[in-house]
């Protein structure tokens, strides 16, 4: 283990010292992830340049430590889904908008999902005063205007984080899917930041959905607006519109994320192959109609059904799933996101 730590190409150019630093590893680390753990401390003393100011190295020592607390805390309930509810800090508890919050994170935590709010009032306080203190989770955000966290997480299931990327890498991480309800700037930004990372296939494939009260038409004018000025302009595809859904009540919301976990477990991609993980296999006859429908994104050869590549042989959790697997073109993952629907249905 010790040479293939020292033969890392990542260096800090001075030979003594990144010897010194694999001996370091090899001597106290252990685990399949020591390789990664000594360039860890090789960034920490290329962060000695003289070119990196001392606000450069708070920025990263701070990223790191509150994105290592929330590794931790998530660590403990990585087998089970979460879902994170975003909207206004300052919906009261008597609006439709909240009390939809409250219904659906009751609803869905009652199903076995956790939730995930920013730990705030409004909004947040009702995604966890549905799912209770037990399936909470709180990450929050310093701001100028301190509040504490709502009084319906644990302690031990919040986190307050300086900076924003942060907070939100945690969210994009953890998150199982999405739920956006009434809120301002802050929601718009969330919403939007992991539908880029959707678009862009920078986050595994989720469901987003926006909620609101019977006859609302807050998130109705949103779409609007995408189609109208976006879509028609051609600064969206129509596929993306896939990647989002509006829904009016709670039980839709819950179909919504429950649904999208009904077949369809998980993706990896191994070389040029998407391997598509799946509680169930799919007819043979369901397997044509795919190939048919999905043609266009696929680079070459066809969707087949398989167990385990043998990359992914080495976790047994998942060994046993059958896989979906094809040469996708990492390109449109809308239509990644309605061939999702489509094996759902099986």
């Amino acid at each position: 283990m010790k040479d293939r730590i020292i033969n890392r190409n990542y260096t800090t150019g001075n030979e003594l010292l990144d010897n010194k630093i694999a001996e370091l590893v090899a001597e106290f680390g252990s685990g399949e992830n020591t390789d990664l753990a000594r360039e860890l401390i090789v960034t920490s003393f290329k962060m000695l340049n003289p070119g990196i100011s001392r606000l450069d190295m708070k920025i990263l020592n701070a990223s790191l430590k509150e994105v290592y607390r929330a590794f931790m805390m998530f660590s403990k309930y990585r087998g089970v889904k979460k879902v994170s509810v975003f909207g206004s800090a300052r919906t009261k508890p008597d609006n439709p908008n909240y009390k939809i919050a409250l219904e659906f994170s009751r609803k869905i935590a009652d199903l076995g999902y956790m939730i995930i709010t920013g730990a705030g009032p409004g909004i947040m306080q009702a995604g966890n005063e549905g799912a209770g203190p037990d399936r909470s989770f709180g990450v929050s955000i310093r701001l100028p205007f301190e509040y504490d966290p709502n009084p319906h997480i644990a302690k031990d299931k919040v986190l307050k984080f300086k900076y924003f990327f942060a907070r939100k890498l945690a969210f994009a991480k953890e998150t199982n899917a999405i739920v956006l309800c009434h809120g301002g700037v802050g929601t718009l930004d969330e919403g939007f930041e992991l539908l880029t990372l959707l678009q862009t296939g920078k986050s595994n494939p989720l469901p987003v959905v926006m909620l609101e009260p019977p006859g609302g038409n807050y998130w109705k004018k949103l779409d609007e607006f995408i189609k109208t000025e976006m879509l028609s302009e051609g600064l969206v595809s129509e596929e993306d519109l896939a990647l989002y859904k509006i829904v009016y009540s709670a039980d839709e919301a819950v179909d919504e994320v429950n649904n999208f976990y009904k077949n369809y477990h998980s993706i990896r991609f191994v070389g040029e192959l998407l391997s598509i993980r799946m509680q169930r296999k799919i007819p043979d006859t369901g397997l044509a109609s795919l190939n048919e429908k999905f043609a266009a994104i696929i680079v070459s050869g066809s969707l087949i059904q398989s167990g385990a590549l043998p990359e992914e042989e080495n976790d047994s959790e998942l060994a046993l799933m059958p896989r979906l697997v094809f040469n996708f073109n990492r390109r449109n993952y809308g239509r990644l996101r309605m061939l999702i629907d489509e094996i759902n249905k099986y």
